[in-house]
């Protein structure tokens, strides 16, 4: 029995007189008398015949077949990066012509682009609670009460199944415990507003619409050094003690508050510190971030501020050498000789006030433009960051390819928002360039090409406006607080930020304009 011509062309192996016979090209029957000797030949020109068969064919339509076919089998067989391979294998044979001329960041613009269940213009953010008044919020946000609808948060507890509860305070922890961080999580609330920069929603007391903080400085007309309005004598930290240590320092102070007071208190209190080349901004409290009016009225007198309080006080100065602060009461001593030295030396003085002139520095820029922003409006868009991260991790949302390759090349689609703003914003960069420089600079085209206004430029001075030109002052993952967002996050150089690409698909982050 010999091969046997397939009726469809392929090739059927069978045997010869019991012994196995090769396949060879269709249409080819061995004869009995055929000489052993001539197989060699045989083989050869079956293999020439091959050849020019393969030779006829498309070259890239047989290209096309052998790459699906590899997708397939890698993706079949669960091969760990079958996801990674070049966009092209993803898109199938019949879209070939189509892809071919679409770049990686136009499909990735597609590819990645979703329809969330919620749309925040047309079902806002609700939060049950006091009516809350602001120009604009950046996301559709409503407070008040309404009986037809689920609050997505309520203020205090307890609060049911589903609904975020928030705690809202701008007192000191060392008065009201519960508004310690720990403390408050251990209770149960979900969202903590305070002022502590670590909390989900910050609430400070700072801003550039409430204090006119680069109002001129007025002449320094009074006798005494320092003004001090201190009414309550029972606080629970040493600026008792401190005021009357830099008494015994020689250093003169009127006092207009119920303590110790030497001097009529019914005076406007910014407009009498003006006269003053240095003010008392005590503290009832030693606290991380609890920084309260005396400070921020302080600036806006043009005094020099001799701190009393937060720990951290120097984050909140408006350029180095522009506060003085009493960590101790061991303190005083080299403070009262600081102060008597700026006092007799006008140009020492000057120098401490420069900033009144040429600007604060960016980082207190960016502390103070965080409350451009309603505080209200940010806890809405803290809420609706959230609830679309949670779709976002839930089994039925679309799987995003988050990048793509093409050759040696990979294109990174990374996600960009202004801190302030919700929506956000895609850049693209490349992996012959993963550099945070090129982050940056990806960014300032981006925002630049939109003709993007900074959520503060309506708040801010217009001494302190920097036009049309945007300049970044901090990039750092959605979800950081504003203490670590400020003064502790930084990626570890390059390597450092390529990791957190590779780890976080589709990763977002907000930016801080100055």
């Amino acid at each position: 029995m010999g091969l046997v011509q397939n009726p469809r062309g392929s090739r059927t192996e069978s045997t010869h007189e019991g012994l196995p016979v090769s396949s060879v090209q269709s249409g080819w029957v061995p004869k009995r008398r055929c000489s052993t000797n001539l197989m060699p030949l045989v083989v050869a020109l079956v293999v020439i015949a091959e050849i020019a068969f393969l030779g006829r064919l498309d070259m890239a339509e047989n290209a096309a077949m052998v790459s699906d076919f590899f997708y397939r089998s890698r993706a079949a067989s669960g091969v760990d990066g079958a996801d990674d391979l070049d966009f092209g294998l993803l898109v199938g044979r019949h879209d070939r012509k189509n892809s071919e001329s679409e770049s990686c960041q136009e499909w990735l613009e597609r590819e990645d682009s979703v329809t969330y269940e919620r749309d925040f213009n047309k079902e806002p953010v609700y939060v049950s609670g006091a009516d809350q008044e602001w120009k604009s919020c950046a996301v559709g946000c409503k407070f008040g009460y309404d009986g037809d609808r689920k609050p997505d948060a309520a203020f205090g507890l307890p609060q049911p199944s589903g609904i975020a509860s928030v705690l809202r305070s701008m007192e000191s922890a060392q008065y009201y415990s519960e508004n310690n961080l720990d403390m408050a999580r251990r209770r149960g609330y979900k969202i903590i507003m305070t002022t502590s920069l670590s909390s989900d929603v910050p609430v400070g007391y700072f801003s550039w619409a409430e204090y006119d903080i680069m109002a001129p400085v007025q002449p320094k007309t009074e006798a005494a050094l320092a003004a001090a309005f201190i009414s309550n004598c029972g606080a629970r930290n040493f600026r008792l003690q401190a005021l009357e240590a830099l008494e015994k320092e020689n250093i003169k102070i009127d006092s207009y508050g119920g303590c110790h007071r030497n001097r009529d208190g019914r005076v406007d209190k910014v407009e009498a510190l003006k006269r003053y080349k240095f003010s008392l901004a005590f503290e009832n409290s030693n606290e991380e971030d609890y920084v309260t009016e005396k400070f921020f009225q302080s600036l806006v007198a043009g005094t020099v501020p001799v701190v009393v309080g937060a720990p951290n006080i120097q984050d909140f100065a408006p350029a180095p050498g522009s506060i003085l602060h009493i960590k101790e009461i061991e303190d005083v001593e080299s403070v009262a000789k600081t102060m008597r030295h700026l006092a007799e030396n006008p140009e020492a003085f000057n120098q401490s006030l420069r900033w009144k002139y040429e600007g604060p520095s960016d980082s207190f820029k960016a502390l103070v433009d965080m409350a451009a922003v309603h505080s209200s409006c940010r806890l809405c868009i803290h809420l609706a960051t959230t609830i679309r991260e949670k779709e976002e991790k839930s089994p039925g949302f679309k799987k995003r390819p988050c990048k793509c390759t093409r050759g040696s090349e990979t294109v990174y689609h990374i996600y960009v928002r202004e801190r302030g703003r919700f929506e956000m914003e895609s850049i693209y960069l490349r992996s012959n360039s993963l550099t945070l420089e090129a982050l940056k600079n990806a960014i300032l085209l981006k925002f630049r090409s939109l003709n993007h206004e900074p959520v503060w430029k309506p708040e801010r001075p217009k001494v302190l406006s920097r036009g049309s030109e945007l300049k970044i002052h901090k990039i750092y993952p959605v979800g950081l607080t504003q203490r670590q967002a400020l003064y502790s996050f930084r990626f570890n150089g390059d390597a450092d930020f390529r990791s957190h690409l590779e780890s976080n698909p589709c990763a977002k982050f907000e930016v801080i304009f100055v």
